[in-house]
């Protein structure tokens, strides 16, 4: 199947059970690189989509190609010093096609200024992804740095991407 070039559009509210089934895709991929299990009706913990949904400080945007839903972002802290790309998912039918590059460039455009990212170094895909995506939108300027997980003690440091965007 070729995918076609994507769209990228804020959520709306009748998304909302396609964006629950995303973040379910999501949040098992992320289980391989943050540990844990699903809920015992099958979930994840979901309290970045509900904030994502209802919170005026992020916006949630739906990536598609076609009539085809092929990921979501999240950004927090809009009103803050620097937005945050809390949340980032390409299903794997639609990775290594180019899409994720284009749609991350979109959403960033919507929100020049500085911005952070976070990802796993465990996470080999995300690490290459997320360094080549500050390299685009930053050239050389950008600078990438380990930070603690709040609360988390038992996994190992995020890999934080500090970058400007005009």
């Amino acid at each position: 199947m070729t995918i076609s070039p994507a769209t990228v559009r804020p959520v709306r509210a009748a998304d909302r059970p396609t964006l629950e089934r995303l973040w379910l895709m999501f949040r098992h991929d992320m289980a391989e690189f943050q540990g844990g299990l699903p809920n015992p009706d099958a979930t994840y913990h979901s309290d970045r989509l509900r904030s994502a949904l209802e919170d005026d400080d992020w916006a949630a945007y739906l990536f598609t190609s076609g009539d085809r839903p092929v990921g979501f972002s999240f950004v927090r802290a809009l009103s803050g010093p620097a937005r945050v790309l809390n949340s980032f998912f390409v299903v794997r039918g639609a990775r290594r096609s180019g899409i994720g590059m284009e749609v991350v460039r979109e959403v960033i455009s919507r929100h020049p200024g500085p911005w952070k990212v976070a990802f796993q170094d465990s996470n080999a895909a995300a690490v290459a992804f997320w360094r080549r995506v500050a390299t685009e939108v930053a050239g050389e300027a950008w600078t990438e740095e380990r930070l603690p997980v709040p609360n988390r003690p038992d996994v190992p440091p995020d890999a934080w991407i500090s970058f400007t965007t005009a």
